[in-house]
């Protein structure tokens, strides 16, 4: 291995040493990496684009040998249930070769009870004509009707919808391609979910060549990112009586009509409904005229996406207004007349210079009318930060201060503040964040007050503009536990997919800047002062959260700067390492049932890099023989 790698997988490692503070933690990841991959794993961390090597990741993992496949098609013989499957595909004047390609790919599919309902919306290309009737001809589960009138795609589906005899439909365009599993997949998810109604899949992208790339690796079902953009999308699968219950497809909503009949089918089921199937079943095709190349090729596509959205608040009754920003959807949520009252809670002990830099950033930036600062001065024994604090307190009602003493136990602190707020939310803070943006707690806020919604996070920033904290993934880094995504990526970098750049839901997200519901806070206990008093309490916080029903949302429209770990008053490298560790192994083993398996992350992306690159090998069953 040459020596540059080594060099540079030595300096990776002395910098994450430094901000753990453990030098043994330091020594542990060198040799465990060393003893279990060598030097062609310690490079192969250093590389970006081996370990996003698509290519070289579907020969390994997402390629079937003729035996594998012999294995699925007998296992599917034993399904208790074998619905038929109504393909939906809707044609006009696509280029031929592609249009072969996208039925050959439903024909060779290992489930066999599927037909392909096929509308043609007055092709002018008699080519086209005679293709869909030699099909019809050769394979009678191919069913094809011819539009007189040009309609564009909703009228064009609805007519494919029309011929349709089956219990579920999916939805295929007339130039795309689905993996020859997707249905056997599909069927086992309803088998093994009798009250599931949609279904949707990962994808990727497929060019003129059929050289796939740009995969998406979804989380399970996501509300808030669905409202941000349309990650159902593909594979899309439905129950054909909830299709028809919501009214089909509807016209004026072209380019995104299947968005739309999503929209409306959300309103008529709930959540656990909706079933994430955590592989790539639908190839996406690349060219020109297509958005799989870019949004741009058919602005109206989401322009039709944003009026879809607006709709569907108005009938849910929900107070917000969709907004195009290209590359996906901001969701601006509605205050009430009155804004509920607000206590922002920051601990402190001493660090006059972090806390001046907080308080008063909070104070000039924030348009939010209406909230209290509680500062939890923990045992400060510096003058000037004493003599500050007593200044602050004189000179605004809103401003509070609540004298705990005693050691460092973050969970104890805030709760013990939190008992003493006057506001009916609570805003988290720690002292070394700085506000960015006046609208910060307008949009948090906003977000915590809408049903089901529990906790509401913020992006956060190192001091040199890249990412600290958009959202947590479990089980990320070295100990398997929890750690920021998109961490250390630049300002302006969207993030995988635009996760860090759209509101979106996560499991958890970090205490740094935090604003809950004190009703939910108190319900479900506040944060683990006994077993969690420094670490990973607002993981476990956030997961119990979760737990009691409610979902924790990510939300890029409130930033902040964050110092990470300034606030506290000795070196975290002197921390008790015994104590760390105990708080670690508890958290393991609370949540040792999602940590390798966060709904809110993909089971085929990494866990041990934070930029959302491949798993190798991923988290989901790949051998045929268990199945």
């Amino acid at each position: 291995m040459p020596v540059s790698y080594l060099f540079r997988f030595l300096q990776t490692l002395i910098r994450a040493g430094r901000r753990t503070g453990s030098l043994r933690d330091l020594n542990r990841r060198i040799v465990f990496i060393y003893t279990n991959e060598g030097f062609k794993g310690i490079r192969n961390r250093l590389i970006k684009v081996n370990r996003n090597d698509y290519s070289t990741w579907i020969k390994k993992y997402d390629t079937l040998t003729s035996l594998e496949f012999e294995r699925i098609k007998r296992k599917q013989v034993v399904f208790p249930y074998k619905p038929l499957i109504s393909i939906l595909m809707p044609v006009y004047d696509t280029k031929e070769e592609w249009l072969v390609k996208a039925i050959e790919s439903v024909r060779r599919q290992s489930y066999s009870n599927w037909e392909l309902c096929i509308a043609d919306d007055a092709s002018t290309n008699p080519r086209i004509v005679k293709i869909l009737n030699n099909y019809k001809n050769e394979d009678c589960r191919i069913k094809v009707v011819f539009r007189k009138i040009n309609g564009h795609i909703a009228a064009c589906s609805n007519s494919a919808l029309e011929i349709a005899n089956g219990d579920w439909i999916a939805l295929l365009d007339h130039d795309d391609e689905i993996s020859s599993t997707a249905l056997f997949w599909v069927v086992e998810a309803i088998n093994k979910l009798p009250e599931v109604k949609l279904i949707y899949s990962d994808e990727d992208k497929i060019d003129q060549s059929g050289i796939r790339s740009s995969p998406y690796f979804k989380s399970d079902w996501n509300l808030d990112l669905f409202y941000s953009q349309n990650m159902y999308s593909h594979l899309g699968v439905y129950n054909t009586d909830l299709v028809k219950k919501a009214g089909g497809f509807r016209k004026g909503f072209e380019g995104s009509q299947d968005y739309d009949l999503v929209l409306r089918c959300i309103e008529l089921i709930k959540s656990d409904q909706i079933y994430h199937i955590p592989r790539v079943l639908y190839h996406w095709r690349i060219h020109k005229e297509s958005t799989a190349n870019s949004a741009k090729s058919k602005p109206y596509a989401m322009l039709a996406g944003e009026r879809a959205l607006n709709e569907h608040f108005l009938r849910s009754q929900t107070q917000a207004r969709a907004h195009l920003i290209g590359y996906g959807y901001r969701i601006k949520y509605t205050l009430p007349d009155t804004p509920p009252m607000v206590s922002i809670i920051i601990p402190t002990r001493n660090k006059l210079q972090l806390l001046r830099k907080c308080i008063d950033s909070i104070r000039a930036l924030t348009t939010y009318p209406n909230f209290e600062i509680i500062v939890i001065d923990n045992d400060s024994d510096d003058p000037e930060t004493l003599e500050y604090l007593e200044d602050q307190s004189k000179a605004s009602n809103g401003f509070r201060i609540l004298k705990i003493k005693g050691p460092f136990n973050y969970s104890s602190l805030n709760n013990q503040a939190v008992k003493e707020s006057h506001g009916d939310y609570i805003t988290l803070i720690n002292n070394d964040v700085q506000v960015i943006n006046a609208e910060w707690l307008d949009e948090m806020i906003g977000l915590a007050i809408q049903p089901g919604v529990g906790a509401v996070g913020a992006k956060l920033y190192y001091p040199n503009d890249t990412i600290q904290h958009a959202g947590i993934i479990l089980g990320l880094g070295f100990h398997h536990v929890a750690g920021c995504a998109h961490n250390r990526i630049n300002k302006g970098n969207k993030g995988y997919f635009g996760r860090a750049s759209l509101a979106n839901s996560f499991s958890a997200l970090t205490a740094a800047c935090l604003v809950i519901r004190k009703n939910i806070f108190t319900e479900i206990g506040g944060l683990n002062e006994t077993d969690l008093p420094v670490s990973y309490n607002d993981v476990d916080f956030c997961l119990r959260v979760g737990e009691a029903g409610y979902r924790n949302v990510f939300t890029p429209y409130a930033e902040l700067y964050h110092a990470e770990s300034s606030s506290r008053d000795t070196n975290i490298a002197n921390e008790d390492p015994d104590r760390r560790h105990a708080e670690m192994e508890y958290f393991k083993k609370c949540w040792s049932h999602l940590i390798l398996k966060d709904p809110a992350y993909n089971p085929n992306l990494s866990l041990e890099f934070s930029d959302f690159s491949l798993a190798w090998p991923p988290r989901i069953e790949t051998d045929t023989q268990t199945l």
